[in-house]
């Protein structure tokens, strides 16, 4: 049964926010993708650092990450899904997240790219409760308020917000579609014939672009290239066998766990460390996304 704009009529009962059977079953699946798609980013921006186009580092995301999955995903893979336009802006979402991410990754530290772009999760719950039609709580409105000044003290809008961080914010939108967007088309097709879908989408629609930024092929950047595709397809494999398994409300929290691997990163590779400010806002937005674990209704 649909109703306007084309939107399945997902109904989810008010439940506690206590571990259940599909929670428990999806975390560890979400925690560790949660751990790649910040190591495939650091990956990324080394390349950048080297000199090689965005834009490139994202097409050869997809179009490797393509043919990774490839062997294993083509015989669940219909034709048929490509005739499905929610496959296409899905897929469209992740693209312009990723080319945003790595182009704000280019000039601005790894940690203060991941906290500007984490309207993405703020943008997912309160899309998923006007689209999903997932439960609605003040707990969790209230987090989300608290997450959202998290995200302005790391952007400082007004106060030393650059182009990399407007990138950065514009990335995290992208993301929050995408989210939403793979927990209402979950149950279209297999998870790994989603991801192959989304994977040829992005590198058929950035292959005018990525080829003409073809990088000198070193063994550092072919490595770095590999290690880039390899981390961002097996964390985004993952991410949706999660919302495959859980809803998106309560997968959302467990997003914030990129902050620390962000963080970590950033400090160990790079040497970046966020100023007082934003190490403010960071905290707030680890604080507000894992809270929500702890409040008595979802």
């Amino acid at each position: 049964m649909n109703i306007p704009l084309g939107f399945p009529d997902l109904t989810f009962p008010d439940t506690h926010l206590s571990m259940d059977t599909n929670t428990l079953r999806a975390l560890p699946l979400m925690l560790l993708a949660m751990a790649l798609i910040p190591a495939g980013d650091a990956a990324g921006k080394l390349l950048t650092q080297a000199g090689v186009a965005p834009v490139f580092v994202a097409w050869s995301r997809f179009a490797l990450g393509a043919l990774m999955i490839a062997p294993f995903a083509l015989t669940a893979l219909s034709p048929r899904l490509f005739a499905d336009w929610r496959v296409w802006l899905r897929a469209l979402f992740i693209v312009g997240g990723i080319t945003s991410i790595l182009t704000a990754l280019r000039s601005e530290p790894i940690a203060n790219v991941f906290g500007a772009f984490f309207v993405g999760p703020i943008l997912s719950w309160l899309l998923s409760v006007w689209l999903l039609r997932e439960p609605f709580s003040a707990l969790r409105l209230g987090l989300v308020c608290l997450g959202f000044l998290g995200v302005i003290l790391v952007v400082k809008p007004g106060f030393g917000m650059t182009t990399g961080t407007g990138f950065a914010v514009l990335a995290g939108l992208f993301y929050g579609a995408y989210l939403v967007m793979s927990r209402w088309i979950g149950s279209v097709a297999r998870p790994r014939a989603l991801l192959l879908s989304q994977l040829a989408i992005g590198a058929l629609v950035l292959s005018p672009l990525g080829l003409t930024a073809l990088p000198p092929l070193t063994p550092q950047i072919a490595g770095l290239t590999l290690a880039s595709a390899f981390c961002s397809m097996a964390g985004n494999f993952l991410l949706i066998l999660a919302y495959r398994r859980a809803e998106a409300s309560r997968m959302a929290p467990f997003v914030y766990t990129q902050l620390i691997w962000a963080t970590l990163f950033g400090a160990l590779i790079f040497g970046d460390l966020p100023d007082a400010i934003a190490l403010a806002g960071l905290a707030i937005l680890l604080v507000s996304g894992l809270a929500g674990l702890l409040g008595k209704r979802a």
